[in-house]
C-alpha cells in the first residue's frame, strides 16, 4: 500500500482556475451528471438546482422548492449555462467534456463549445428527481463552513483510514 493510501487525508484535485462562489456556489461531476446549485439572478433567497446528464444531455432545472425553472423550456436555461461555465473553471474543459461525453466541434474544448455541442443534440428536458439529493449535499457542505476551526477529528469523518498502522 502506498503512502497516500495509508494517509488519513483525502486527495483533493486543485481547481483548474479560481472561481467565485456567488453565482454557482456548488458544482459537481457525480451520479452520471454535471449538477449543482445556481443562485437566482432576481431573488437573493432563491437558488436553482440544475443538472445535465452525461451522454444524453438530458437537463433539469428547478428551484430548491422543486418549482420548475421558467427559462428551461426546450433548451438550456441561463442557470445550466452558468453551471457549465463554472464546471469548466472548477474541473477544466477537457475533464468536463470527457465526463459529459461531448465532442467539441473545433477540437479544443471550452465552456462555449461544450454547451454548443450538447445544445446541437437537442436534448430532452428531464425530471427533477435528482434535485433533492444534490441540494442536500450542498447543505451538508455549507454546514462544514459553520464549524469552528479545530484539529480534533469530526465523528462523521472517522471512516478515513488511520495514519499509522496499529501493531
Amino acid at each position: 500500500m502506498s503512502d497516500w493510501e495509508r494517509s488519513s487525508t483525502a486527495r483533493v484535485i486543485a481547481p483548474a482556475r479560481p472561481r467565485k462562489l456567488a453565482k454557482v456556489p456548488f458544482v459537481e461531476l457525480a451520479d452520471g451528471r454535471l449538477q449543482g446549485v445556481v443562485s437566482s439572478g432576481s431573488d437573493i433567497g432563491r437558488v436553482y438546482v440544475s443538472s445535465v446528464a452525461a451522454g444524453t444531455y438530458t437537463f433539469a432545472c428547478s428551484t430548491n422548492n422543486n418549482r420548475p425553472c421558467g427559462g428551461a423550456r426546450g433548451s438550456f436555461c441561463n442557470h445550466i449555462r452558468a453551471l457549465i461555465n463554472e464546471a469548466v473553471l472548477q474541473y477544466g474543459a477537457e475533464r468536463v467534456a470527457r465526463y459529459l461525453r461531448v465532442e467539441p466541434s473545433d477540437g479544443e474544448p471550452s465552456a462555449q463549445t461544450i454547451t454548443d455541442g450538447m445544445s446541437a443534440a437537442r436534448p430532452p428536458q428531464g425530471d427533477t428527481k435528482a434535485a433533492a439529493p444534490v441540494f442536500s449535499r450542498f447543505l451538508r457542505h455549507l454546514a462544514y463552513l459553520e464549524l469552528t476551526p479545530t484539529t480534533t477529528p469530526l465523528p462523521e469523518m472517522q471512516w478515513f483510514p488511520p495514519t499509522r498502522a496499529v501493531a
